[in-house]
Formats: structure tokens, sequence, C-alpha cells
């Protein structure tokens, strides 16, 4: 089945109508949850929030929750956020008996505990290239085919940098460290075209059954906990076209790939501490200067084992 895998569920984000996912909605009666994860995004989160809200809150009520949870920004994007539509929850004021650790994935746990809808969808805020049919396109599958669990979006993901742009350059910790681990401890999953995307969507009742990694790991976690449990079949993947996003330099890139083979580790019954050191050096102009990250790869449990 993992062989043909890729024909049967690889799907076009464009092939469904709103109107088809509006009837697929009512005569499910699912409610639709849009969550995005947002930490000092203020230059983008308005815009993603808001073309989501005029398309599909405003404009057609395929989304019955649109949640920014804002992992205490520095920035205006709480404010932004919120006058753009989206019910804006702080990380720290969510569950705060369970603490609060930073990272993307701490933020997409901690939604399960002020949201309600049957299926969530996440959508990264610092987007900058994308359009609306990213939320149609990830929640087709999981309203059209009750077999389906989760949702992965891909997408063309373009590097620019001042002058430069490379049209195929984004996704340098995909190609360098996610699709490398799969091919080694999940091969099967490497006809997923990107594992790391940050649009994708999962049915509730999966996602509370999941560890979830406080850090970067949580996408890459997600998909390899339902194709263990559920099977490969029970995952589809979604041409979105085009997305770019603010970039990230190769030393910030260091901390997240620790994050990324954690989450592989852990699932490969590996022994981790919850903090990993990673020594990373700077260049100076009398010699080198020694930088030590302490990488949080702690995972939370599933929520539905926290008690509400």
């Amino acid at each position: 089945m993992a062989r043909t895998w890729f024909d049967r569920r690889t799907h076009d984000g464009r092939q469904w109508s709103l109107d088809q996912l509006l009837e697929a909605k009512r005569s499910a009666a699912q409610r639709l949850t849009v969550v995005i994860p947002a930490r000092n995004e203020a230059a983008t989160v308005g815009d993603v929030v808001g073309r989501i809200h005029a398309a599909f809150v405003e404009g057609s009520a395929l989304v019955d929750e649109l949640v920014v949870i804002d992992g205490e920004s520095t920035d205006d994007t709480a404010a932004i956020a919120a006058a753009a539509g989206a019910t804006v929850h702080r990380l720290t004021e969510i569950r705060p008996d369970l603490g609060t650790r930073v990272g993307k994935g701490e933020a997409m746990w901690k939604s399960q505990f002020v949201t309600s809808g049957d299926i969530v969808a996440f959508v990264d805020a610092d987007l900058t290239q994308w359009d609306t049919h990213f939320v149609t396109g990830l929640v087709g599958p999981l309203l059209t085919d009750p077999a389906v669990a989760l949702v992965k979006g891909f997408y063309e993901r373009p590097y620019r940098s001042g002058a430069t742009y490379e049209p195929q350059g984004g996704g340098r910790v995909t190609e360098l460290v996610a699709r490398p681990m799969l091919a080694i401890a999940r091969p099967e999953l490497t006809q997923v075209v990107q594992p790391l995307a940050g649009e994708w969507a999962v049915r509730r009742e999966v996602y509370e059954t999941l560890r979830v990694p406080i850090g970067y790991g949580v996408d890459l976690a997600a998909l390899i906990d339902v194709a263990d449990r559920l099977g490969i079949d029970a995952i589809a993947q979604v041409d979105l076209g085009v997305r770019a996003h603010s970039h990230q330099s190769l030393h910030d890139l260091g901390p997240m790939s620790v994050q990324l083979m954690a989450a592989v580790l852990n699932r490969a019954r590996q022994t981790l501490d919850d903090h990993v050191p990673l020594r990373q050096f700077r260049a100076l102009r009398d010699g080198y200067a020694p930088v030590v990250h302490d990488v949080d790869v702690t995972e939370r449990p599933p929520a539905v084992e926290v008690a509400r």
C-alpha cells in the first residue's frame, strides 16, 4: 500500500470548490478551526488573518473558529491579529497550571484547550506569498473522505535574500535534515513532499491523542505518529502551489535541526534528555567564538491525558 500511496493520496489544492466543502461540512456536521501560532509576526499576521477571515468567516462561514496563539510577542502581533478578526489567546494565559514553554509546538498543543473544532487546520503567521485556497485545500480531504486523518500541504518554496532569488531554494532544513532522517528511520514517509510543512490539518480526535514536541519538531512528529498509529493511508497531501515566508539565518537553523532530529529519535525509542546543548561557532576578526544553545526538546503529553 505504501508503494502506491503517492498516487492515491496526493491532491490538487484547488480541486474542491467552496460550495462542495460547505455541503460536505453540513453533511458531516463538522466544525472547522483554523489556528495560527505566532510570535513577533506583526509584519505579516494581519494579512494572513484578514484574508482568511474575509473569505471563510465573514464570506462563507466555512471556518467556525479563527484563532491566533500569541507566543509572548514583544511587538504588536496580538493587537494586529485581533483587529484583523482573530480570537487571540496569549500562550501564558492558556492553562497556566500546566506551565508554559517557548516554542511553536507549545502554541499548537495549547490551542487544543481553547478551541472546539472537529477539524483543526494550522497555518503559519509569517507567510508572504500564499493564497486562501491553502485553507480549502487542507480541509478538502478531511471533509470528503472519512478515512483521512491528517493532511499535509506542499508547495514550491522560493528563497529570497536581498538581491538573491532562488525559485527552488527554500526548505534548507527539509532537504538537509528532515528528508535524510526519514530516509533512514521512516522510508515510507519520504513520499511526503513537504514533511515540515507548517500548513496542515488534522482531526481533533486524532491530534489530542498525540505527544507534541514543544518546538519545531511538531510538524514532523505528527506525520510520524499518525503513520505509526493509523497507517500511511490515513495521511493525504495537497499541492498548494507556491509558499514564501521569512527565512532564518543559518545559525538559527541549527537549534531547529536538533529539535527535528530529537522528534525522530524519540519515535525510534531512543532516550533523550529534555535539553540538548548545541555548540556552534561564530567567526571573529581574531578567531572563533563558541556559542552554546540549550535546545529544549521536551514533548507534551497527549491532551486527552491532561485533566481539563
